[in-house]
């Protein structure tokens, strides 16, 4: 089934509020992609996995990107269909300030761990997650390093958090060229 035929047939069953933005166009997108409005996220996706029109049975990917310009983030579902042979890429578009979306590990298992990526490195808080902590990073690590915002702080508890360009310790402890 093709993107736009999956896009039409979940658009018909749960409303154009629901799911919407189109976006198939070879020349500007890889993947073909559409938006799904939060509230119906987990509703669509039941759908996409149980429906044998679509057949999705796995999550390759949930990734996050930070939008400060729109105050947005946008959590990104690449999702696969091993007996069907397709993929249909879903985005949910948040607001930065507090982006929460309801949980997908319900639906797919594999989700819990990539939601804990999402949220340890971009923030974005999964509802409904069973175990909803930092994955990447100490429980006490300040901020979220894939927002462009995110400025690293120098050290972490008296570690730096920098280390030197490796071609500048090739001149330590080496004396100066004669002339």
């Amino acid at each position: 089934m093709l993107p736009k035929e999956v896009f039409e047939a979940l658009q018909a069953e749960h409303g154009p509020d629901a799911v919407f933005d189109l976006h198939d166009d070879a020349a500007k997108d890889r993947d073909p992609w559409f938006q799904v409005a939060p509230a119906a996220l987990v509703a669509v996706c039941e759908k996409l996995k149980t429906d044998p029109r679509f057949s999705i049975d796995y999550l390759e990917c949930l990734t996050g990107v930070d939008y400060p310009a729109k105050a947005q983030i946008h959590v990104v579902y690449h999702l696969w269909s091993y007996s069907l042979l397709h993929r249909v890429v879903l985005k949910v578009a948040l607001p930065r300030d507090e982006p929460k979306v309801a949980t997908l590990s319900t639906v797919w298992s594999v989700a819990n761990w990539h939601e804990r990526e999402c949220f340890d490195l971009l923030g974005v808080h999964f509802e409904g997650h069973p175990d909803l902590r930092r994955l990447l990073l100490p429980d006490d690590w300040e901020g979220y390093p894939l927002r462009k915002d995110y400025a690293e702080k120098a050290d972490y508890h008296g570690i730096p958090t920098t280390r030197p360009n490796p071609l500048d310790l090739f001149q330590i402890g080496k004396a100066p060229a004669k002339a």
